[in-house]
């Protein structure tokens, strides 16, 4: 039986069209409230309408303008499916951790590293910019086999140090990365189209140097298996 496991994630940045593309665009209702508001200042003049009528304009625009300076607040899931008949070992660590049985975990830790059109780096629950973190057997344990390879976005991978060197650090991407094969073991996939999604929306908060244009960081605010 698969093992199922999830993170519940918070995170700062674009609303993805319908084609899962990132957009700045603010929803249509903004524009069509401070139109509205605006013919009835024409229409209107009485003193204390019109001073109403701009108050809330100019609180709309404000709320506007943050979407479009600040992102939107969003939260999402993503569900994981585990390959603990391949790699039962690196799995049981990532199972574990989900669940901070051990008193440790990914619960409150974010994802510190996202590189768009390559990957989504997250895991450091002890320092929180990828020089920390430890697995459930102690700081490092060595990689279990590299059966399963790099071939499609939303797989679930152990990010390292070189080799030998897992801990609780891991990465999912976002396109094939073949250069990766034989280098990080792959113990997992995002599990349904859904969590594809959010895997997309949290992309669209990286950059080329993998640091979060974000202030809010894409956050775990709660991990588990299903």
């Amino acid at each position: 039986m698969t093992i199922q496991t999830f993170f519940d994630v918070t995170w700062e940045g674009p609303v993805l069209d319908s084609n899962g593309r990132p957009t700045a665009q603010v929803k249509s209702e903004y524009r069509l409230l401070v139109i509205s508001l605006s013919s009835m200042i024409e229409h209107h003049t009485s003193v204390i309408i019109i001073k109403m009528v701009c108050f809330i304009i100019v609180m709309t625009v404000y709320d506007t303008l943050q979407l479009h300076l600040d992102g939107w607040n969003q939260s999402g899931r993503i569900n994981f499916n585990l390959y603990d008949d391949v790699v039962p070992k690196t799995a049981e660590n990532f199972r574990a951790l989900c669940t901070g049985e051990k008193g440790f975990g990914y619960a409150n830790s974010s994802f510190h590293r996202i590189i768009p059109q390559f990957m989504l780096q997250g895991g450091d629950f002890t320092r929180g910019n990828g020089t920390g973190g430890k697995s459930i057997y102690g700081e490092k344990f060595a990689d279990e086999n590299f059966k399963k390879l790099h071939t499609k976005p939303g797989l679930l991978s152990m990010a390292n140090a070189g080799p030998n060197t897992n801990g609780s650090q891991f990465f999912v991407t976002t396109v094939v990365t073949s250069w990766l094969d034989g280098k990080h073991v792959v113990f997992g996939e995002v599990a349904d189209e859904a969590s594809l999604n959010v895997v997309k929306a949290l992309e669209a908060t990286g950059s080329g140097s993998g640091k979060v244009q974000y202030t809010n960081k894409p956050t775990i605010v709660k991990s588990g298996q299903l």
